[in-house]
């Protein structure tokens, strides 16, 4: 492959990282002297700009797609018509994400946080493209570092460094876990392609040996951790709740569908030849079940620990949680059905996660705070804002016609589908009978919101405009694509046709 080739596979990349380094220019060299509103707003003009040009590469310029070989004879990573439509998700969610940040207060370093937005953004698209593990563990690695220091990016607050410090921590050692579990998977193939492991692990026959179950086990655990999966989800709640809200909202959306990506990635093609079986009295020993033990554990964990929550930030965190162990259910089918259904549920939920977290910074740009208590009397004071932020909650509990449920829909039907006599019930009744209980703690947030009375101190109205319409906005899309899931289900299935994913 030649030099032009290869910039051409990676320009939407290469547009991301040009507009983080123009951005932290413009700041540093003639901004730095104008008043904070300015330089985030003109700072995000930017940003944006360069998002939506790499996006319209990726829909306009890129051209027909198909693996192709980059960097080695194997091919370091995937351009193709699946990969450009979750890159180009990507690009929607930071850009919503940079615009809920033009009325922040928490930093002055106002080219240095959008910089490292990008630069997480550029992590994320590696990390959807990436189908060789040396790509991956660099991706990963990229998209983590970044968003460890967005998270301490409030020096203001104390919460905000120690919340940095426990997910660098964890993050440390899941990246520990992940590099040696890829090492064993080198050692077992001989190939740090996905695609020549899984050729290898074919003609093993199936057979999982002592060493390949430890590396499928190693790299469970250190993807589990990049989405937040029971029982490897403990970075999370402090994460969510001392982080920025709009670092918190990155972290809950992009860094959420590029994970689930590469996971179902890295398990339906990398491990391809040991899958085993979950089933319900049809057990054997493979990468299926130990995914299916990270849903069920993070459905029942993730759904229980959020009921106990007062912090709207942590019931958030618990409740991306449980939203994992839906989303692994789409990997659990392990056929191109499942796969429509899972990018369709992560990128719905990234649209509406972004909402929530939106709803959240004006909450704390109002009471200084993201308790359930401060979500008192917002209908009545923001009646927009919390019609948006109930349909961003009925969607997260599944109510329909909204996205969240046709999401847990076709979910749940594609595992149904996929497996024989329905060996999959079980862990179907548990995500549904959880999904019972996740109506307690959603419809607990609107009772502050439209039941409970605001106190005499409540502040009055106090919302931007760029905030108030790239909420509004996100709450259109949840409602169109549950009431017209084709308009995302359309594309979707055009991309996976004829793709070897």
């Amino acid at each position: 492959m030649s030099y032009l080739e290869l910039l051409r596979l990676t320009a939407p990349e290469i547009i991301i990282v040009l507009t983080a380094l123009v951005v932290l220019a413009a700041d540093l060299l003639v901004l730095r002297e104008d008043p904070l509103r300015n330089r985030l707003q003109i700072g995000a003009a930017f940003a944006g700009l360069g998002c939506v040009i790499a996006a319209g590469w990726l829909l306009a310029v890129a051209g027909p797609g198909g693996e192709l070989s980059a960097l080695s004879a194997g091919g370091m990573f995937a351009d193709d018509s699946l990969t450009r439509l979750m890159k180009v998700a990507l690009l929607g969610l930071t850009f919503a994400t940079i615009l809920i940040s033009t009325e922040g207060t928490f930093t002055d370093h106002v080219g240095e946080y959008l910089a490292l937005i990008l630069l997480a953004t550029v992590g994320m698209m590696l990390m959807v493209s990436a189908t060789d593990l040396l790509m991956i563990f660099i991706a990963l690695e990229l998209t983590s570092l970044s968003l460890y220091v967005l998270t301490a990016f409030n020096k203001r607050d104390p919460k905000s460094s120690e919340a940095a410090l426990k997910y660098f921590l964890f993050g440390g050692m899941a990246a520990a876990f992940t590099l040696f579990g890829l090492s064993f998977v080198y050692g077992l193939a001989g190939s740090t392609n996905l695609n020549d492991i899984a050729a290898h692990l074919i003609n093993k026959g199936g057979a999982v040996d002592p060493l390949l179950l430890a590396a499928m086990a190693l790299t469970v655990v250190g993807l589990g951790f990049k989405i937040a999966a029971a029982p490897f989800y403990m970075w999370a709640p402090d994460a969510y709740q001392g982080a920025p809200t709009p670092s918190a909202a990155l972290i809950a959306s992009g860094s959420k569908v590029a994970g689930f990506f590469l996971l179902a990635r890295v398990m339906i093609v990398g491990f391809a030849g040991a899958p085993g079986s979950g089933s319900w009295h049809q057990y054997s020993t493979g990468w299926l079940p130990l995914v299916a033990i990270l849903a069920g554990l993070s459905v029942v964990t993730g759904n229980l620990a959020a009921i106990a929550q007062t912090n709207v930030k942590r019931l958030l965190a618990y409740s991306a949680v449980a939203h994992a162990g839906y989303a692994l259910l789409g990997i659990l089918a392990n056929d191109s059905r499942g796969i429509g259904a899972l990018v369709y549920y992560v990128i719905t939920y990234g649209v509406t996660a972004v909402g929530a977290f939106g709803i959240v910074s004006v909450v704390e740009e109002q009471t200084g705070n993201a308790r359930l208590v401060d979500f008192a009397g917002f209908g009545r004071r923001e009646p927009v804002l919390a019609f948006c932020l109930m349909i961003f909650m009925l969607s997260l509990a599944g109510i329909p016609p909204l996205a969240g449920f046709f999401g847990k829909f076709y979910l749940f039907t594609a595992i149904a589908g996929g497996a024989v006599n329905l060996g999959w019930l079980w862990l179907i009744i548990l995500a549904i009978a959880m999904s019972a209980v996740s109506f307690y703690y959603y419809l607990g947030v609107l009772k502050q919101v439209y039941v409970v009375a605001a106190p005499d101190s409540a502040p009055g109205p106090r919302s931007a405009m760029t905030t108030r319409v790239v909420i509004v906005v996100l709450a259109l899309l949840v409602v169109a694509f549950g009431c017209a899931p084709d308009l995302l289900l359309g594309p979707l299935s055009e991309a996976i046709h004829g793709v070897r994913f």
